[in-house]
Order: structure tokens, then C-alpha cells, then sequence
């Protein structure tokens, strides 16, 4: 059996705290996953932030309220999982993905939780798993099911490795240069057509 993993943000929808950064001002907030390998740092580093300038958790689910999809991602799915099964490997929140992942008619997510007080101000976050990525396709593999994975970011490389066959896709350009040797794409219907050959080699 086959499948396919893919990263959510950047791949499918846009980065959710980029677009926050630009809503409310903060430049800091840009950093991504592309940015810092180091997730624990980039999440302190975030969390700091936020509770320097105020802001909680209905503050940023008011602006994934107003967020779509990217350009030719809700296409891309539907004709993805007419082929195989499809599974979302995210850092993101379940508290972050469920408007959007509604807008890709519900995929299967694996993903990490917040922590909140009352008034909704984020005072952690729970790991689903520590390398979640990497174990959920190693998880899948010991099923005897050949993954193709593809993801933008330092957090995909290793669930990319360990899929049985896998790409980048649409990465920053200093992703691409520290990793060569693995295959970038920035067009859903390359990927898609990289995976049609996956599927039926």
C-alpha cells in the first residue's frame, strides 16, 4: 500500500503567523519553520512575543478566520485523494488548522495542541509527538505503507529522509541550497504527477 504525507502551512494554506505578523504589526512574528530548525526556541521565542504585546488566542484565530487555502490547493487535494490516501503532518495547532483544513474538506491532521488560560492567553503548547513527522511516517512504514512526503521547511527534512520516496516543495532558497540532493518543486501539478509516478511504480 501507498500514501502520501504532506506539510500543511506553506504547502496548502498560507504560513498562519506571517499572516499574523502583518495583521497586527510585528515583524518578529515572521519567523517561520524555514527560518529556525529549533522548534522548542522558535515556539519560546513566539510565546514571548505574544505576551509582550497582549495578544491571546481569539486575536489569532480572528485572522485565520479571514485566511483561504492557497491558489490551486483545494484542487490539488481533491484530485490527490482520488488517487491515494492523504495525511497532514503538521507543527501547527489544532486550535490554529480546523477553519482551514473545513476549507480542504477535512484531510486527516496529526498535529500539536496549545495551552490557554480562561482568558485565552497561550501559556504553552503539548507536542502530539516528539519528531511527529518522522515517527508518523516510520509508524506508517512499520504498516508495510510507502509513503511520499513533501514539505517546505528544516521540520520536513526528516520525515522527507525517511519516506520511502519524497520532495520539497516550494521552499526558501536557502532550504534549496543546504539541500541539493533533495528534489524541489514549486507547481501542484508537478507534484502531483511526481506522485502519480510514486504511486504506480
Amino acid at each position: 500500500m501507498k500514501m502520501v504525507c504532506l506539510d500543511l502551512e506553506g504547502v496548502l494554506i498560507p504560513e498562519i503567523w506571517i499572516a499574523f505578523s502583518e495583521a497586527v504589526g510585528i515583524p518578529e512574528l515572521r519567523r517561520t519553520t524555514r527560518d529556525e530548525p529549533d522548534y522548542d526556541k522558535l515556539m519560546g521565542f513566539r510565546l514571548g512575543v505574544l505576551e509582550k504585546n497582549g495578544l491571546k488566542l481569539p486575536d489569532i484565530q480572528r485572522v485565520i478566520g479571514g485566511l483561504d487555502p492557497l491558489p490551486g490547493a483545494v484542487d490539488f487535494t481533491r484530485a490527490l485523494r482520488e488517487r491515494t490516501q492523504l495525511i497532514l503532518l503538521s507543527d501547527t495547532f489544532e486550535e490554529f488548522a480546523k477553519p482551514l483544513t473545513r476549507k480542504l474538506d477535512w484531510p486527516t491532521l496529526f498535529c500539536n495542541s496549545l495551552e490557554c488560560s480562561g482568558d485565552g492567553t497561550i501559556t504553552g503548547y503539548r507536542l502530539r509527538q516528539k519528531n511527529g513527522k518522522q515517527e508518523a511516517v516510520k509508524a506508517l512504514a512499520s504498516l508495510n505503507i510507502q509513503v511520499f512526503a513533501a514539505g517546505d521547511s528544516f521540520n520536513d527534512l526528516a520525515m522527507i529522509r525517511e519516506a520511502s520516496e519524497g520532495c520539497l516543495f516550494r521552499p526558501p532558497e536557502t532550504i534549496r541550497k543546504q539541500y541539493p540532493d533533495i528534489l524541489s518543486l514549486d507547481a501542484y501539478d508537478d507534484l502531483l504527477a511526481r506522485i502519480s509516478r510514486f504511486l504506480a511504480a
